[in-house]
């Protein structure tokens, strides 16, 4: 019962302020767009004005009475204009809750007038950064005095108005014309300031991130260290890391569309665009229906595998799976067409309804065969005008144009429940036979060699456990996402059928035991790439031997979950 006639008691002592007439506004602003117009109108109405340096001056030259905000604190502006605003005279009368009697009488007795508008936007960082300064001219761009103005009018927002965008002005002239701003103008205009300091303190960390904790995101380093034993029921590697990971990670990312639906229909879903990003979210795109959230994941699964190839490629991917792979043929004369075709040979039934990526331009004749075959997503560095024409003719086809200087994140963030995980983005890119081991039968020929070297990289792309049999620069069975590894061999012999025999194969990770590589040579496959590192190695490498197939292995694995 107290408790209930104590809350009465406070609610009583507020007074409705849902229209507050704007009598004195303070201004400091570094973007000095619309200000004139603005000021102008404020001093029409008979609003004082109380500004900061530059800010001051621009309006004092217009022939508007202007206060210098130093007159208000009685304190000159310091530290070559570090300290100005920083004072109680000014955040007093910003943080007054004049519905409180209390706040008004503890004004009125430290001879302190409240504002009824700030107008402040922030000190040009980003424009700073991206300009190439010095740091020690970027950190001089670090704003300290405005965005406490921003925070304590937003926090404010039942007696101030907050404005921190040229755009709203047009509002607030309109208010102080009408008799003052209401309550709704206020609450949005505090949102929008709220969101203008989290965009501004994010760039800060993101620049102190970037410089000043030497590139961490760039150049985590990997200690040298032997493959650590390893099984693939339990996946637990102990790889020794040296891990330069700061102690907090902000995200900086502004919606850019809200999409249909997430991966079912019943699950909303946006699209969130990080700032300086080049990949698939960055892509354009130039015809065919909106993109869901799965054709983004697909479309972003089948532009890594894509572009894992510097020769031109192509990956067809369905459910984030490649059921196709293939780089160009040996002298063929539109070698993107060339990739397509053989990428969509390895596995036409899956290929319907796929997500096509290639690494080249789309070519005329490749887009008459794809215009053949149902495609979702269709995702290029460009497109020959003559291809988009054809292509164009199918409605729901969606054809997205990569960034030229697409790249992927440095960092993978993976969301958990109640936290992020964070790793480096396997760019290992030096998939060389060089340095593989012989472990089995004789060593291969020039040809072989090429085929494992294509299968070892086509393999990083597909979900663990990964079993990928290839022929002549071309995926021919892909077995992927098996809970066991022999499951993933029968996978991909049964997809390449009479394709297995002759063809090489590429596993993620090590063979546990000899079963699912007897699989393998069964199908008849003459080589096979992996990582080696297991337990019972011996008895994988005595059954490669006694079918007398070549067997290399990297040293390193590719897991991709």
């Amino acid at each position: 019962m107290g408790q209930t006639t104590h809350a009465s008691h406070a609610a009583s002592l507020y007074r409705n302020r849902d229209l507050v007439p704007i009598t004195r506004a303070l201004i400091s602003v570094s973007d000095k767009g619309g200000l004139l117009e603005l000021a102008g109108s404020l001093a029409a109405s008979g609003v004082e004005i109380v500004s900061t340096g530059s800010t001051a001056a621009t309006i004092r030259a217009a022939g508007h009475d202007v206060t210098d905000v130093s007159a208000v604190t009685g304190f000159p502006e310091s530290l070559d204009g570090r300290v100005k605003t920083l004072h109680p005279g000014v955040h007093a009368g910003i943080l007054a809750d004049l519905r409180l009697e209390s706040h008004e009488s503890q004004l009125n007795d430290l001879g302190i007038e409240a504002f009824q508008l700030v107008v402040v936007n922030l000190y040009p960082f980003v424009e700073t950064v991206e300009s190439g300064a010095e740091p020690a001219e970027v950190i001089e761009q670090i704003d300290i005095g405005g965005p406490a103005l921003v925070r304590a009018s937003a926090k404010n927002h039942a007696n101030v108005a907050i404005v921190v965008d040229p755009a709203n002005y047009g509002e607030i002239i309109d208010a102080v014309v009408a008799g003052g701003s209401t309550l709704k103008l206020r609450q949005k205009l505090a949102s929008l300031a709220f969101e203008h300091t989290a965009d501004y303190d994010l760039s800060v960390s993101a620049w102190f991130t970037e410089n000043v904790y030497d590139q961490w995101q760039d150049d985590v380093e990997i200690l040298e260290g032997d493959l650590m034993e390893d099984d693939d029921e339990t996946g637990d590697d102990d790889l020794p890391l040296d891990s330069p990971f700061p102690d907090g990670i902000m995200i900086e990312a502004e919606r850019d569309a809200i999409l249909r639906y997430g991966e079912n229909s019943h699950q909303a879903a946006a699209l969130y665009v990080g700032e300086g990003g080049r990949g698939i979210a960055q892509a354009v795109q130039l015809h065919g229906k909106e993109m869901s959230y799965n054709n983004y994941v697909d479309a972003d699964a089948a532009v890594r595998a894509a572009y894992d190839f510097s020769e031109p490629a192509v990956a067809i991917v369905k459910h984030s799976n490649p059921c196709g792979i293939a780089v160009a043929g040996p002298k063929t004369p539109d070698s993107i067409a060339s990739a397509h075709h053989r990428a969509h040979d390895c596995d036409s039934m899956s290929a319907f309804g796929g997500v096509i990526a290639a690494n080249r331009p789309v070519t005329l004749a490749m887009a008459e065969t794809v215009s053949h075959i149902f495609t979702e997503v269709l995702v290029a560095p460009g497109f020959e005008p003559e291809a988009l024409t054809v292509l164009m003719a199918k409605k729901n086809i969606r054809l997205l144009e990569l960034p030229e200087d697409y790249e992927r994140s440095s960092l993978e963030l993976r969301q958990i429940s109640g936290g992020l995980l964070v790793q480096q983005t396997d760019t290992f890119d030096d998939f060389s036979s060089e340095g593989w081991t012989l472990a089995a039968g004789p060593e291969a020929d020039a040809a072989t060699r090429a085929d494992l070297e294509f299968a070892w990289k086509a393999c990083r792309s597909v979900k663990s456990n990964a079993i990928l049999l290839a022929h002549a620069g071309a995926s021919v069975g892909v077995g992927m996402g098996q809970v066991n590894r022999v499951d993933s061999c029968h996978l991909a012999v049964s997809r390449a059928g009479d394709r297995a025999e002759g063809s090489v194969a590429a596993s993620d990770a090590f063979f546990p035991f000899a079963d699912g590589l007897q699989v393998l040579l069964d199908a008849g496959v003459t080589a096979v790439v992996q990582p080696g590192g297991s337990v019972r190695d011996e008895e994988v490498i005595a059954a490669a031997n006694e079918a007398g197939v070549t067997m290399y292995f990297t040293g390193e694995r590719h897991f991709f979950h």
